[in-house]
C-alpha cells in the first residue's frame, strides 16, 4: 500500500503539469490582463506599466511566462539546489499568492469536509433504511425526497438559503464570523462558525445527500439478492443481523469508489456557493481573479482544485482499502 500512495502522489506531477499548461494557454488567448486594466487609471504611468509588464515577463510569449511560472513555483533551484516555491504576486490584491491562498484554502477545506461528512451521515443510514424497508410508505418517501433533492441546482438553493436568511434573521448573511468574533470565548467562537456554516453546507449537501441515499439504497438491494445472503437468511440469521454484518460491508463499496469523485464535484460546487453566499474561499477568490485577470491566482486556485481531486480519489481508494482486504492483498 505505502508503494500504491507513492505511485498515485507521483501522479499529481503530470497531472497538474497538464492542467496548468492548458490553463495558461486558454488565459493567453484571451484578450488583455491586468496590467492592460491598470492602464485605464490615469495615475499609473506608462513606465510604470512597462516596468511592470518586464517585471512579471507579460512582454514575453505566453509559453515563456509559463515557463517562468513553472520554475517559480519549483522546489528545484538550477541546476542543484532546492528553494521555496513561489505562487507569484496577486496584481489585484498587491500581495503575494501564497498568503492569499493558505486562508482561503483552509475556509474551502472546512466547508467541503463538513459538507461532504454532513452527506454521508445523512444519506448512508436513509439508504440502507429505504433498502431494509423496500416498497413500504418510508420508502416511497425516501424516493420522493431524493428525486426531488437531485433536481435541484445549487445555484437555487442558494437563493433560496439566502432568502430564507434575510426574511427570518435566523441565519447570518455571508462571511464565516461575526464582527466580535475576537472577543469571544473557544466554544463561543466554534458555534459562531458553525452558525455561519449551516446555510452553505445545507445547500452544498442537499443533492449529494439525495444521489448518495439512491446510490446506497440500489447497492444494498442488490447485496441483498446475492446467494450467501439467502444463505444466511436460510440458517435462521435475523435481518438485521444480515444487514450489518455481511450486506453492508460489501454494499457500500461502491459507494466508497465514488468519494474522490463526488469530493471533487463538491469542491466545485463550493465555488459557486462560495460566490453567492459570500463565503470567504477559493471560490470567490477565484471568481474576483477572473474579472481582474489576476493569472497568478487563478493558476493557483486551479493547482488547488485539482490537487482536492488527486487526494479525493486517494482517499477514497485508502477507505476502499481498508473495508475489504481483497484490495490489501491486491497490492501486495
Amino acid at each position: 500500500m505505502i508503494a500504491f500512495i507513492l505511485k498515485r502522489l507521483l501522479s499529481l506531477i503530470p497531472i497538474l503539469l497538464g492542467v496548468t499548461f492548458i490553463s495558461f494557454l486558454i488565459i493567453s488567448l484571451t484578450p488583455g490582463d491586468f496590467v492592460s486594466t491598470m492602464a485605464m487609471d490615469p495615475t499609473v504611468s506608462r513606465e510604470r506599466l512597462a516596468s511592470l509588464r518586464h517585471d512579471f515577463g507579460l512582454d514575453r510569449p505566453w509559453y515563456v511566462q509559463y515557463g517562468l511560472w513553472l520554475y517559480r513555483i519549483s522546489p528545484i533551484e538550477f541546476p542543484f539546489g532546492v528553494k521555496i516555491p513561489d505562487l507569484g504576486y496577486s496584481f489585484a490584491n498587491r500581495a503575494p499568492v501564497t498568503s492569499l491562498m493558505g486562508a482561503r484554502f483552509v475556509n474551502t477545506l472546512i466547508l467541503t469536509v463538513t459538507a461532504e461528512i454532513f452527506i454521508w451521515l445523512l444519506a448512508i443510514p436513509l439508504g440502507v433504511l429505504a433498502a431494509a424497508k423496500r416498497n413500504t410508505l418510508f420508502d416511497r418517501s425516501a424516493s420522493f425526497a431524493v428525486f426531488f433533492g437531485i433536481s435541484l441546482p445549487e445555484i437555487l438553493l442558494a437563493l433560496l438559503a439566502l432568502l430564507l436568511a434575510a426574511r427570518s434573521g435566523w441565519f447570518p448573511i455571508g462571511g464565516m464570523h461575526s464582527l466580535h468574533f475576537e472577543q469571544l470565548s473557544y466554544w463561543q467562537q466554534l458555534g459562531d462558525l458553525l452558525h455561519h456554516l449551516a446555510l452553505p453546507v445545507l445547500v452544498l449537501s442537499i443533492t449529494g445527500a439525495a444521489a448518495l441515499t439512491r446510490y446506497m439504497r440500489s447497492s444494498l438491494l442488490e447485496t441483498l439478492n446475492s446467494d450467501y445472503i439467502r444463505t444466511a437468511r436460510a440458517k435462521g440469521l435475523s435481518w438485521r443481523a444480515t444487514i450489518t454484518s455481511h450486506a453492508f460491508r460489501n454494499a457500500i463499496n461502491p459507494l466508497i469508489t465514488l468519494l474522490g469523485i463526488s469530493f471533487a464535484n463538491l469542491v466545485s460546487s463550493s465555488f459557486l456557493v462560495e460566490i453567492i453566499m459570500g463565503w470567504p474561499g477559493l471560490g470567490k477568490l477565484t471568481y474576483d481573479a477572473i474579472l481582474t485577470k489576476d493569472l497568478y491566482v487563478i493558476m493557483a486556485s486551479l493547482m488547488a482544485a485539482t490537487t482536492f481531486l488527486i487526494l479525493g480519489n486517494l482517499f477514497s481508494d485508502l477507505l476502499l482499502a481498508f473495508n475489504d482486504p481483497r484490495i490489501r492483498y491486491e497490492h501486495k
